[in-house]
């Protein structure tokens, strides 16, 4: 689990380092082409026996694949990977909190709003374009549980995810392909982009499948909020981005409002037996 997590943001401070070149879109495509590859390899999906009611959500969960991670990069290009990473992970603890009526998630939802003002301190130079980006990625990342889960009850397996990989990198041959020939990358940026491609889909994803048989979902979810963390830890060593004491401050309260949102859960919440270890934040759940 620390594995994945360190992998998944070394890939994404690796990215930011081929932004100057080929831009985030760049970098994004060739991420979703390595993620579509992954992805097909294991799910090996049958998509010709696929019906219109399968095809319905794992279109949406292409199209989501396809914005998510375009508007997380965008992001991190402008506001750095700490603060992106963190924002974009109200996603999921919207998700989380999502039509309780416990006290206890309701203090949740208030600590990490707060946290979030912290975070981000309006004011007259505050890049709310790089803030909104990172809502967009936030609340795609929200839409793709929900999706995912909808793709887990219609299809077994990876199928419908592997579809949607591929569909979502299908989506990103011509803006790929246009970048790429108006900006030639080097042999260094190529390899940055491949890296990420790799370190922030592939790696994530085997590992996740590996902890998952040792470790409880419930556990995992937990485990998965210190990812905002992480992505702060990357992002200064790798990326030289320095945050304030607030905003560790706030980042810790994010994650704190998480992990107590996932434990707080009752069992009769989220089954077991539901498809794909379905939990507030499950190996489904992860962003591919």
């Amino acid at each position: 689990m620390l594995g994945s997590g360190l992998s998944n943001q070394v890939g994404a401070s690796v990215a930011a380092l081929a932004f100057p070149v080929i831009g985030p879109a760049g970098v994004v495509a060739i991420r979703q082409w390595v993620a579509a590859g992954v992805l097909w390899a294991a799910g090996r999906p049958r998509v010709r026996s696929f019906t219109a009611a399968q095809w319905r959500p794992v279109l949406g969960l292409a199209l989501v694949f396809a914005v998510m991670n375009l508007s997380l990069y965008a992001a991190i290009d402008r506001i750095g990977l700490g603060l992106a990473v963190t924002l974009e992970f109200l996603g999921p603890l919207t998700v989380a909190l999502a039509g309780s009526r416990r006290r206890i998630d309701a203090l949740c939802a208030l600590a990490a709003a707060a946290a979030v003002v912290v975070l981000t301190r309006p004011s007259p130079s505050t890049d709310y374009l790089g803030v909104g980006m990172a809502l967009l990625a936030a609340a795609c990342w929200g839409c793709y549980i929900l999706l995912n889960r909808a793709v887990g009850r219609r299809l077994p397996g990876l199928e419908g995810s592997a579809a949607a990989a591929a569909v979502s990198g299908v989506l990103y041959l011509p803006v790929g392909a246009l970048v790429l020939w108006r900006h030639p990358p080097t042999p260094a940026v190529l390899a940055c982009a491949l890296a990420a491609g790799v370190l922030s889909s592939a790696v994530p994803f085997l590992a996740d499948l590996l902890a998952l048989r040792r470790v409880p979902a419930r556990f995992f979810g937990v485990f998965m909020s210190v990812n905002p963390v992480f992505a702060a830890l990357v992002g200064l060593i790798v990326l030289h981005e320095h945050l304030d004491m607030a905003a560790w401050a706030a980042i810790c309260v994010i994650v704190g409002a998480n992990a107590v949102a996932v434990t707080a859960a009752s069992p009769q919440d989220h089954p077991s037996d539901i498809p794909h270890n379905e939990t507030p934040i499950s190996p489904s759940d992860i962003r591919a």
